[in-house]
């Protein structure tokens, strides 16, 4: 049995990573900002960090915010070299070495910070989720129109899936940065965005407008996107399904 924390592990990604590494009969503990035994905030650190870290073989790193990341992992290295954690896994986001879209560029430097750490590491580069399109187009369907970046594709990828790879990974030795992981097809966001509006029972036009800027560009050039690596399985209209017991035919 391996002793393996878990960042975030009460979020989206870390609660089903947490699952399978317990099933697989691992010690895990759960570290996020208000959960008991190990409730600590990772831009902080301090002693709460070091004695949740203290005994720990892996270290499942998928605790994020939108500020502080990068102090957040310099703390959580710090706290892994001092205990000699043999082996920390970083999940990142394919393209961040590609877009230069502000979170992109703090996810790149955390792979950095992890690469250079001195620490055995993995690094998973996975598409966006199922889950964050969800509610990207529950927002956008809001009002009258759904407004959209024209030209912009998108390669969601179920979450439960790369939990499990995840879960692999945390399980083996180092890696190094590991084959990237992309959903089971590039579809536009138009066609994903009918989709969700069928599922959600919503009657929305929507309009397509062309946007500007750098990450734009990228996005719409695909530097976010993995079409040699769809390994996926699952379809966002499979997640739909599941979501609201009923799916749509695809759309756009």
């Amino acid at each position: 049995m391996t002793t393996i924390l878990v960042t975030g592990g009460t979020g989206t990604l870390g609660r089903q990573v947490t699952e399978r590494l317990r099933s697989a009969g691992h010690d895990v503990r759960v570290l996020s900002r208000h959960t008991e035994p190990y409730a600590v905030d990772l831009r902080e650190g301090g002693d709460a960090l070091d004695a949740a870290v203290t005994g720990v073989d892996t270290i499942v790193h998928c605790a994020t915010a939108p500020r502080g990341d990068e102090q957040a992992a310099r703390n959580l290295i710090a706290a892994a070299r001092r205990a000699g954690v043999g082996h920390f896994v970083y999940i990142s986001i394919v393209g961040v070495d590609r877009v230069p879209f502000p979170y992109y560029k703090v996810k790149l430097a955390v792979e950095r910070l992890v690469e250079e750490s001195g620490l055995g590491w993995t690094v998973l580069r996975a598409t966006q989720f199922h889950d964050l399109l969800f509610k990207l187009f529950q927002g956008l369907s809001k009002p009258p129109l759904v407004l959209l970046p024209a030209r912009v594709k998108d390669q969601p990828v179920e979450v439960a899936e790369v939990a499990e790879r995840l879960a692999e990974l945390a399980q083996g030795a180092p890696a190094g940065r590991v084959d990237d992981m992309g959903g089971p097809e590039v579809r536009t966001l138009e066609s994903l965005a009918h989709s969700y509006l069928r599922a959600a029972g919503r009657r929305r036009p929507v309009v397509k407008v062309p946007l500007r800027g750098e990450a734009y560009r990228a996005f719409r050039a695909g530097g976010h996107l993995t079409p040699e690596h769809a390994v996926g399985k699952g379809t966002f209209e499979d997640f739909l399904a599941a979501r609201y017991g009923k799916g749509g035919r695809r759309g756009g």
